[in-house]
């Protein structure tokens, strides 16, 4: 597992089983019974989806994680959050942790996404300057000035802009590589995700322009039908006038967003940089 082989080892790890039918449980009991850092919990089968039960899920895990190291004596500096379909280099938190170390500054930090296709590892497309959801670390402070981690579609991002408005730092290493085993919404479909992407917008009070922009910027990359899938869960949200975020931080932040960086985004999917890809083990 690329946890337990990691070079620096968590203090903690929680293993959220959010009611899997298969042999999972036998998994992690096995994995508690050899690595004295990990606990688990279990929680009822919920429909699943990348809205608010993926929150939930996570939330759960991190109140059980405070509330075992508050009763265990259990120091702690940072905060993880791992999906289950992502991989790790060998020394992906070590080189992470340098990162908080050189700037104390640095609220947010994650490695950059990557696909395996034949050996061959090509970086998923993002904004270079944000964390991803997967994989990333908080320092304690910045988790908890910012109201920890939400039940809310988009709780990576929430987390992000909260950390912004508090003057901390983010970022997005490139040269630190986590492999992701599926693409990111591509749980029920990439139609269905990016879809259910497009509520998401509107549901943040992402303005009609920045929704655009993410438009375009789908619609010219494969697979092309993304950009319309967007599109249709934010304008038929729209029409249906559904409910937003009541966090008036959040849709202030997204209603005053500019718009600076459309034409570098636009551009930016046609340009390679050989940093974006990487050849042979990691």
């Amino acid at each position: 597992m690329s946890v337990t082989g990691q070079k620096v080892k968590p203090e903690l790890w929680v293993i959220v089983d959010d009611g899997s039918t298969d042999d999972t449980p036998h998994v992690i009991e096995n994995l508690k019974d050899t690595y004295s850092y990990i606990q688990s919990i279990r929680l009822p089968q919920r429909p699943r989806d990348i809205t608010f039960h993926y929150s939930y899920v996570c939330k759960q895990g991190f109140d059980y994680a405070f509330e075992y190291c508050r009763e265990n004596n259990i120091e702690f500096e940072y905060i993880g959050l791992l999906d289950a379909d992502t991989v790790l280099e060998e020394n992906y938190f070590g080189k992470l942790l340098i990162k908080f170390k050189e700037d104390n500054s640095l609220g947010i930090a994650s490695g950059g996404v990557y696909y395996d296709t034949g050996g061959k590892l090509s970086r998923e497309k993002t904004d270079r300057n944000l964390p991803r959801g997967t994989g990333r670390l908080w320092r304690k402070e910045c988790f908890f000035e910012t109201g920890g981690y939400q039940v809310e579609p988009s709780p990576d991002s929430i987390s992000n802009i909260k950390a912004i408005l508090r003057g901390w730092k983010l970022m997005q290493c490139a040269n630190v590589i986590q492999i992701q085993k599926r693409k990111t919404s591509a749980a029920n479909g990439l139609w269905h995700g990016y879809v259910k992407n497009g509520w998401m917008a509107y549901y943040l009070g992402k303005n009609p322009l920045v929704a655009l922009t993410n438009v375009l910027y789908y619609s010219v990359k494969f697979p092309f039908y993304t950009g319309p899938a967007y599109f249709w869960g934010y304008v038929s949200s729209a029409i249906k006038k559904e409910k937003k975020i009541k966090d008036p931080e959040i849709r202030a932040y997204y209603h005053n967003f500019r718009l600076s960086g459309l034409s570098s985004r636009i551009s930016g999917i046609f340009s390679r940089n050989s940093g974006d890809t990487h050849k042979g083990e990691q």
